[in-house]
């Protein structure tokens, strides 16, 4: 993506890893410091995201693959209506979850984990990407403490099976940086802070 001005940020984690929190935080971090940004997320709200979030809460259900086929074309629209125009016009675009998730949670049902790369690899590569490392444990709390039902990724085994999957993310690429997210809430922003700092030269 030649054309590219703004910085593409991507925040990833388990259920209950604190994404979507800490991704606002960074949303408004980086307003309050005059850097343009915007807030986004997968599922997106686009109708073929509502399709996705259908079937996690039961509505209907299909095959692995075509429910990660559906990922991927609401990621493609996603990119294609949003967020590349965004970074074009220079402004820093913060996604929770991204096709990282996609392999972590797809490869649970679909052994074949190079077809899941393979339907992502012409996708934007993120300029960072923050994933928040918790346990099972600390995660199965957060979720039973604010949610009155699980939906269908939000089960301790798979978990277990997705964060083996984001692991090696972390031990592959230089630009997947953990964070220990077991920490509180301000706790975890300061290191994600530090993060930003470095990447993005923030004086």
């Amino acid at each position: 993506m030649q054309n590219k001005k703004g910085k593409f940020i991507v925040v990833e984690g388990i259920d209950g890893s604190g994404s979507t929190t800490q991704a606002l935080k960074m949303h408004q971090f980086l307003q309050s410091h005059q850097l343009k940004s915007h807030l986004t997320k997968e599922p997106t709200n686009y109708l073929i995201g509502g399709l996705i979030r259908s079937w996690l809460t039961g509505d209907w259900s299909s095959s692995p693959m075509c429910f990660q086929l559906l990922f991927t074309a609401d990621r493609a629209h996603h990119l294609e209506k949003e967020i590349i125009p965004m970074l074009e016009q220079g402004i820093n675009v913060i996604s929770d979850r991204y096709y990282y998730s996609t392999v972590a949670y797809g490869s649970i049902d679909i052994p074949d984990k190079e077809w899941l790369h393979e339907i992502n690899k012409h996708f934007i590569k993120p300029d960072l990407v923050i994933y928040l490392r918790v346990t099972v444990r600390e995660a199965m709390e957060r979720m039973a403490a604010s949610r009155n039902s699980f939906e269908l990724f939000e089960k301790e085994q798979q978990l277990t099976e997705v964060i083996k999957h984001y692991e090696e993310f972390a031990g592959d690429l230089d630009y997947f940086i953990p964070i220990d997210g077991g920490k509180r809430e301000d706790e975890v922003f300061d290191d994600i802070k530090n993060v930003l700092h470095k990447k993005l030269e923030m004086e």
